[in-house]
């Protein structure tokens, strides 16, 4: 099976026995990830990403479906296809008195990676400068680039990141996002789970939003967003006037403070024309744009599902 795709699963369910019973925690997930660029797998705590991504990894056996990996099915043929993945899902070990060059010195040993690799994932991850510091004196933002270091040892084609990150300041956030969009400018495939919508949609070329386990929309960033009801906002003399207007002209429209909000506004010189025709003149007008985060939550609204857990 060759479809393009780094990633595909078909009907994949999980299910946990829990002292209150059964516990649902995959729905006959159906995920597609395009190969090449960087895939949002997004959605709250407690909707699945991590038990669906512990089952590509052979970490955990699904009870129903398929999953393949660049079109080998796994886990089948996991050991086969493991060669072009690298990922991270739980926080790796360093040893904290030797540098990080020694750190992954050992590792591309044990793994069987050419030693010039070293230098060259320490580049890739802006850490060449730092290569030769100690571990423990790295800020938690340099400890996660290490660790993405490490998963390109073996240059693989597939990386996936499970909430790459969770409890990095504003800085190491910025230093992991950058890291991410160069991967997948080079053409490597990034995965990366997330339950922070607004901070992989300045990354993400395309994503995944599920709830529940269940897959809820997936395709491009900018055709998910461009898909919701575009409006406008307008300041103008008389808000409530305004809104009367438009109102009266058949579009939806409402007064906020001292602006007027315009919904479904495909054309935004409509606005424009309506309100100069009643002598009601705009001096400011912008778009309002939909984010993911907006988009997440009128698909749970729309799907009959409880919008659970944190969605930041």
């Amino acid at each position: 099976m060759d479809d393009g795709l780094a990633v595909r699963t078909r009907a994949l369910r999980k299910t946990y026995r829990t002292p209150r019973g059964t516990r649902v925690a995959v729905a006959g997930l159906d995920l597609s990830v395009p190969a090449g660029g960087v895939h949002g797998f997004l959605g709250p705590n407690g909707s699945g990403k991590t038990t669906s991504i512990r089952m590509l990894l052979g970490l955990v056996r699904p009870d129903s479906g398929t999953m393949h990996l660049y079109g080998e099915p796994v886990p089948e043929r996991l050991p086969h296809v493991m060669r072009r993945i690298g990922a991270i899902v739980e926080s790796p070990k360093f040893f904290p008195a030797f540098s990080g060059r020694k750190n992954l010195s050992l590792l591309a040993e044990a793994i069987g990676a050419p030693r010039t690799r070293v230098g060259e994932v320490l580049e890739l991850t802006a850490l060449h400068d730092r290569g030769d510091d100690r571990f423990a004196s790295y800020s938690l933002g340099m400890k996660q680039r290490l660790a993405v270091a490490a998963t390109l040892l073996k240059s693989p084609d597939l990386l996936i990141f499970d909430e790459p990150t969770n409890g990095l300041d504003p800085a190491g956030i910025r230093e992991i996002r950058q890291t991410m969009r160069d991967l997948g400018r080079e053409g490597r495939t990034v995965l990366v789970s997330s339950h922070i919508l607004a901070e992989v949609e300045q990354v993400a070329d395309t994503v995944s939003i599920v709830g529940q386990g269940r897959l809820l929309a997936e395709g491009r960033v900018a055709d998910l967003i461009g898909a919701q009801a575009a409006g406008v906002r307008a300041t103008v003399p008389d808000p409530a006037l305004a809104a009367a207007v438009l109102e009266a002209q058949g579009l939806s429209a409402r007064a906020d403070g001292a602006h007027l909000l315009v919904d479904g506004v495909q054309d935004a010189s409509e606005v424009t024309r309506l309100l100069g025709g009643h002598d009601i003149w705009v001096s400011e007008l912008t778009r309002t744009g939909q984010d993911l985060e907006s988009v997440f939550l009128e698909l749970t609204a729309e799907k009959g599902l409880e919008a659970t857990g944190a969605v930041r």
